[in-house]
């Protein structure tokens, strides 16, 4: 039986992840702050641990008999864009320290093998109809962000480490991931999620207008959690140790988010644009790498959004101050 230890396992695509690779037969240690949120969780053990601390990322390591075959780092202080705009020295301090100390202390643990969750965010921003972005085209540096500027730091700190060590490192580059059993409210959640959210509460209340960021314009895509943790698990097993974007070919904007959401929803709404965090303009990746590993996503944006939304919209009627 081969052993994973998962990093932010309470979190949205770890413990996803946890569900995952149970399924698989493996053995799986979950750590993080805190438990998942909204369901139990799958994994044999769980701790929870501060992994800012190097002793606790030592500590996380530690089995009784024989050593981890995998680690799946996906701890991170993180959120949408409302978040990540506001909390640039939380996210470049927390993140740096949880990397730096779990790549260290998995190294030295003689781990075999070591995933990292990176994000698109190290990419520049981009034009509608630019051509696609290649993995190599994160250099020369500019992100849009200090989220993508840590993301970047922690990618080469992996790397180095992989040099000297000889531990195996396999890095995803994340696009933007949805599913149910993620944060809908609160200041973290993405932007499939708030605006899942943003039409239920219009439906269920009887109102006809919502608020969105921005114009509208902003292009993304949107990749469901059952894709994206396969995808994860593939890329774990493959040779392939460079960073590797995650994603699907389905872009679209803001607006025709909100457009399908609607649909989903049978919920006509008029938008009330207002000014907030938008980020980039546009994305475009090239995502040659990931289907050459044999992996193609399952599910369009639509079909993962309607599992989303009637989630959501159950978790709406169930909170108490709805």
């Amino acid at each position: 039986m081969k052993k994973a230890l998962v990093c932010g396992a309470g979190g949205f695509i770890g413990h996803h992840l946890v569900r995952y690779l149970k399924n698989k037969g493996y053995f799986v240690r979950g750590v993080d702050l805190k438990y998942p949120e909204f369901s139990s969780t799958s994994a044999d053990e769980f701790l929870l641990l501060d992994l800012r601390e190097y002793e606790n990322c030592k500590k996380a390591l530690i089995l009784s008999s024989g050593k981890f075959d995998e680690v799946y780092q996906l701890a991170a202080d993180m959120g949408g864009m409302g978040f990540i705009s506001w909390a640039e020295c939380e996210v470049l301090t927390n993140n740096v320290f949880i990397n730096i100390n779990m790549t260290k202390a998995a190294c030295e643990a003689g781990v075999e093998k070591y995933f990292f969750s990176s994000s698109v965010c190290v990419y520049r921003d981009m034009e509608p109809g630019e051509p696609k972005l290649y993995e190599k085209d994160a250099y020369p540096a500019m992100p849009d962000n200090e989220y993508g500027w840590e993301k970047l730091y922690s990618e080469r700190v992996l790397l180095a480490y992989s040099r000297r060590y000889g531990i195996k490192a396999r890095i995803a580059r994340f696009e933007n991931c949805f599913g149910p059993e993620g944060t809908w409210r609160g200041g973290r959640e993405k932007a499939p999620a708030a605006i899942c959210r943003k039409v239920a509460e219009a439906k269920l209340k009887g109102l006809d207008e919502i608020e969105v960021w921005g114009d509208g314009s902003a292009i993304r895509n949107y990749i469901y959690i059952d894709d994206l943790v396969e995808a994860v698990y593939i890329l774990m097993q493959s040779d392939v140790n460079e960073p590797v974007n995650i994603g699907t070919e389905e872009y679209i904007s803001v607006k025709e988010l909100v457009d399908i959401v609607s649909e989903i929803a049978e919920k006509k709404v008029k938008i009330k644009w207002v000014p907030g965090p938008v980020g980039v303009k546009s994305r475009n990746f090239s995502h040659e790498k990931i289907y050459s590993l044999g992996w193609k996503p399952k599910y369009t944006i639509k079909e993962g959004l309607k599992i989303t939304y009637k989630w959501i919209e159950t978790q709406l009627k169930k909170a108490p101050d709805f």
